[in-house]
C-alpha cells in the first residue's frame, strides 16, 4: 500500500517536472523555437485551433522561424495570431508561408526573462511539495486506518521527502540551463 502511495507521489512528480519544462521552452530567449509559437490559438472557421495542428514549423535559421500552413486560406489567420500574442514578434507574409524574426533582447529584457523562468520554477516546486503535501496524508491515513507501523510510516514520510528534494533539484538544475541560455548573448 504504502509502496503505491510513494510510485503514484514519484510519476507525479515526475510529470510536474516535465510540464514546468515544456513551460520553460515557451519562455523567448532570443533564438528562435518553434516551441514558443506552437501553441498558440488561431481562429480557424471560428474554432480555436493549436498552431501545431494546421501548420509547419521550421527554424531555418538561429534568429526565424517559418510557419507554412497546409491550408493556404489560414495565412492571415496564423498571421493575426501571432501577432497578437503577447511574445513581441512581427510576422511577415508572403502569400505562401509565414516568417517570423526573432529581434535579439535587450538586457533588461533578459532580466525580466529570467524573473518570469525563477517564477515559473516555484511554481514547479510547488507543485511538486504539494504532491508530497498529499502523499503524506495518505501515509497518515494508512497508519490510522490500518494500522501499519509507525516505523513503517516514518519510514515512507522520509522516502516521500527524498523523492520531493530529487525532483526538485531536476527543476533548480533546469532553471540553471534556461537562465544561462537566456543571458547568453
Amino acid at each position: 500500500m504504502i509502496d503505491e502511495i510513494l510510485k503514484d507521489a514519484d510519476e507525479k512528480m515526475k510529470k510536474s517536472v516535465i510540464a514546468t519544462s515544456h513551460e520553460f521552452a515557451t519562455v523567448r530567449t532570443g533564438r528562435a523555437s518553434g516551441a514558443i509559437i506552437e501553441h498558440l490559438s488561431v481562429d480557424y472557421y471560428g474554432t480555436k485551433t493549436p498552431l501545431n495542428q494546421m501548420a509547419s514549423i521550421t527554424v531555418p535559421e538561429p534568429q526565424s522561424l517559418v510557419v507554412q500552413p497546409w491550408d493556404k486560406s489560414a495565412l492571415e489567420a496564423v498571421e493575426k495570431a501571432i501577432m497578437q500574442s503577447d511574445l513581441g514578434l512581427s510576422p511577415s507574409n508572403d502569400g505562401n508561408i509565414i516568417r517570423v524574426p526573432f529581434p535579439l533582447l535587450s538586457e533588461e529584457r533578459r532580466k525580466d526573462l529570467v524573473r518570469h523562468v525563477k517564477k515559473l520554477a516555484e511554481n514547479g516546486r510547488i507543485s511538486v511539495r504539494n504532491i508530497r503535501r498529499d502523499a503524506n496524508e495518505r501515509i497518515k491515513r494508512l497508519e490510522k486506518e490500518h494500522g501499519v507501523a509507525e516505523d513503517d510510516g516514518k519510514r515512507a514520510h522520509d522516502e516521500c521527502q527524498d523523492l520531493t528534494n530529487q525532483h526538485i533539484a531536476e527543476v533548480d538544475t533546469l532553471v540553471q540551463a534556461k537562465e544561462l541560455e537566456i543571458m547568453e548573448v
